[in-house]
């Protein structure tokens, strides 16, 4: 999660403020909300240089509201934040792209995003996917197959994931593609529910994976 006392410094921004180029967006820079685990879009906004300072210092995502007239953090109402992970500005000095850790949807519809995207990218689906798999801790183990995995406790939980690991194993071994991709699918499900299980994401594994390729 997002540490909102976490010192400007540590963001990621290479940038000042003052390299960007306010004149030429007479004062008001487009801002990009991109969600940072999954990669979806969330929304577009515009920044003054306040609104700008505003979220460096807060963390949350500020806007100039054109309509209010004035500062507008998203979210102020509705609870719905948009914490910042990192900004970063175009080559011309005149867009800005922020990722975000998205606390409720981000669209005043009640979407996740404000663009109505049909089709979403693979990063995107799964995040959801993980997303829709941890709404499912606590819940009736009657209600889904889901709840009842979690309802059987991370022993059981780590068998399904042997069992589809296995599965996997052997239809890879006799070229099955179709069933390698059926297995493949069961196995990533099951690894999905059981870090959540142990207060884990997908985002943990993917953060290790980058610290290996750097090596």
């Amino acid at each position: 999660m997002t540490d909102n006392n976490k010192p400007e410094n540590q963001l990621n921004n290479k940038f000042t403020p003052e390299q960007l180029d306010w004149e030429k967006v007479d004062g008001l820079m487009p801002v990009v909300v991109q969600d940072c685990r999954s990669g979806r879009v969330l929304m577009l906004g515009y920044m003054n240089q306040d609104a700008l300072a505003h979220t460096l210092e807060s963390k949350q995502v500020t806007f100039f509201s054109r309509t209010k007239n004035r500062l507008w953090t998203k979210g102020e109402s509705s609870g719905h934040f948009l914490q910042l992970t990192d900004i970063s500005t175009d080559c011309d000095n005149d867009t800005l792209l922020a990722l975000v850790e998205p606390i409720g949807p981000t669209c005043h519809l009640g979407h996740t995003s404000c663009f109505n995207q049909q089709t979403l990218p693979d990063l995107a689906f799964l995040s959801e996917l993980e997303h829709v798999i941890a709404s499912r801790k606590g819940a009736d183990p009657k209600s889904s197959y889901t709840a009842s995995l979690y309802a059987s406790g991370t022993k059981r939980i780590a068998q399904k994931v042997g069992e589809e690991g296995v599965e996997t194993a052997l239809a890879a071994t006799v070229h099955d593609h179709e069933e390698l991709v059926n297995e493949s699918a069961d196995l990533l499900y099951h690894l999905t529910v059981l870090l959540q299980q142990e207060e884990l994401q997908l985002s943990d594994v993917i953060a290790k994976l980058q610290e290996r390729h750097k090596i």
